[in-house]
């Protein structure tokens, strides 16, 4: 993925971005060489953008990047390398990932707990519909946020040690799964892209989830953002004075939207020739890259908003009505947080 600089603040947000960049994923390749019984390098050894260059020569950066380990590379596969690193990279940029989702489902259990019975009018079909609570409305928020992320660490991890055609001695896989925390397949999984796939599929979900979020704090006119720094308060206009515009929740959807047509792309190389694909496995790398960049970063501008988010109680009471009955909405905001706590 280019270096995004004039838009990266919205779409690289967080943590992850560092974790995928292409430094990121030649450390995970020369992590796996030294895995080999290599000699350990460190990225900044390595002139990536010469690396970029001949790597088109072979439509593989394994190709010259091998080079440096005659003695050890014997048998791995570029794919091999590859696929291996892709896990490694995914493995790596879930921690900031997760502990930014994690962070912002905390922060959506505390507005439930403050606002459990706090009156709101619900709206479906975006009409007026029975009274609420907020406090519902953002343990929903909790709930579906943790088990996007309980799927995403579902997801297995794992080594690819197959060699040319997917019959290389599995003690291989063992020993580098053991030496770099990964799990080890069965069976090498080359042309089986259910890994992959799944954790596309469980960016895919998280995603849309925090876009559900952001969603409904762009349609409400009782809730607001607030500025981590007060003293540097965001969300200006370029034409109006005054006019405080939602950025966190605007950037995650933005960074959401583009979610979507990566997963497809996952799903779509799924079709794999023989023991080798070609086309469909190359053009992963960018889309994995890209999925774990999105997704972290509306999972850090998620958090923002949370962390910070304003709530005009006294609108949304007279929203409400006089005096609602919260009972059953109140209990379910207590069902949830005991069942997050336990």
């Amino acid at each position: 993925m280019p270096r995004e600089v004039l838009f990266g603040g919205l779409y690289a947000r967080g943590e992850v971005a560092a974790a995928v960049s292409d430094e990121a994923w030649v450390q995970a390749m020369l992590d796996i060489e030294a895995a080999l019984g290599g000699e350990r390098l460190r990225a900044q050894d390595i002139d990536i953008a010469q690396l970029g260059r001949e790597a088109a020569e072979h439509a593989s950066p394994v190709v010259p990047l091998a080079k440096r380990f005659p003695d050890t590379h014997r048998g791995a596969t570029s794919q091999d390398i590859i696929d291996t690193a892709m896990m490694l990279v995914a493995k790596r940029a879930l921690v900031p990932l997760l502990d930014d989702a994690s962070a912002a489902a905390g922060a959506a259990g505390l507005l439930a707990r403050r606002h459990r019975d706090t009156p709101i009018l619900g709206l479906t079909l975006l009409q007026p519909a029975l009274p609420t609570s907020f406090g519902l409305r953002a343990a929903h928020w909790m709930i579906a946020i943790d088990e996007a992320c309980a799927e995403l660490r579902r997801v297995p991890l794992a080594v690819q040690m197959g060699g040319p055609v997917g019959t290389r001695d599995p003690h291989v896989a063992a020993a580098v799964a053991a030496e770099l925390g990964l799990g080890e397949p069965v069976l090498p999984w080359h042309t089986d892209r259910v890994r992959p796939a799944r954790l596309a599929c469980a960016l895919g979900l998280l995603a849309g989830t925090l876009s559900k979020v952001a969603r409904d704090v762009t349609l409400s006119e009782q809730l607001r953002e607030g500025d981590p720094d007060p003293s540097q308060p965001r969300g200006a206009s370029s034409a109006m004075d005054g006019k405080r515009n939602p950025v966190a929740a605007v950037s995650v959807l933005a960074c959401v939207r583009r979610v979507p047509g990566l997963v497809a792309t996952m799903l779509s190389s799924m079709e794999q020739e023989h023991e080798r694909a070609a086309g469909a496995w190359q053009a992963e790398w960018g889309t994995v890259t890209e999925l774990l960049q999105l997704t972290g970063s509306a999972a850090a501008w998620a958090r923002d908003l949370l962390e910070h988010l304003q709530v005009a109680d006294d609108a949304m009471r007279a929203s409400a009505g006089e005096n609602p009955d919260l009972g059953a909405a109140v209990a379910l905001v207590d069902r949830a947080l005991e069942a997050r706590s336990a």
